[in-house]
């Protein structure tokens, strides 16, 4: 009997997003944008946390945000409050966005008009992490309810991002969560990722986390 043929499709898929995320960071280089692709749990703070990140830099910084969500408007409403322009990018369905949909978001945005966008991609800690969206960085939210284990049981996520923030910690004498074990956890799966414990409703902690995002922008615009 002859052997069956098997075709890597999954492969060929990835392969194929790569190639064009390497594209758009070339793109985005060459007009000095800064993408950030902002990733969590629902729940987690990602628009709490971008709203306060822009309220102190949209003075700095011209900041453009997509935001990804199955249905409904009511982050890009909340953005735009904030004051930034925002674009609400519908996935139909689907749990992540590739390097295609962003980059159909980034030209409805208007991308060359910013220095920081921001992609706030769908609301998981599994799908957004597999696929390369072309962003310059990437960023992960775990909040203090969902626990200190996260990086044990989602390695992923915290292997392709570069920076970690721990959001409401005004939170932390009500749970269980050790901060000492989730940044051993973390960095037991990324030696290199820089960790910002924060309260996205009291502010405390964002001087270190914005301060990050100011040098990650201007090196990336700079060279």
């Amino acid at each position: 009997m002859d052997k069956v043929r098997v075709i890597q499709v999954k492969q060929s898929v990835f392969a194929d997003n790569n190639a064009e995320a390497d594209r758009i960071r070339k793109q985005l280089k060459a007009q000095k944008t800064f993408l950030v692709n902002l990733m969590s749990s629902p729940g987690a703070g990602k628009t709490t946390t971008l709203k306060r990140t822009i309220g102190d830099l949209k003075d700095e910084l011209r900041i453009g945000v997509m935001e990804a969500d199955i249905d409904s408007t009511v982050d890009a409403e909340a953005i735009t409050a904030a004051g930034a322009r925002a674009i609400q990018i519908h996935t139909g369905g689907m749990c992540h966005l590739d390097a295609g949909m962003t980059e159909q978001g980034l030209k409805e945005l208007g991308a060359g008009d910013f220095d920081l966008v921001v992609l706030e991609n769908v609301g998981n800690l599994v799908c957004p992490a597999e696929f390369d969206t072309g962003a310059s960085r990437n960023v992960a939210i775990l909040s203090v309810p969902e626990g200190h284990d996260k990086p044990l049981k989602y390695p992923l996520m915290f292997e392709v991002c570069h920076a970690l923030i721990i959001n409401k910690i005004d939170v932390l004498p009500w749970f269980d969560f050790d901060m000492d074990k989730v940044v051993e956890y973390a960095h037991m799966r990324n030696p290199d990722l820089a960790i910002f414990p924060v309260s996205a409703k009291t502010g405390e902690g964002f001087q270190a986390w914005e301060d990050w995002l100011r040098r990650q922008t201007s090196a990336w615009n700079e060279q």
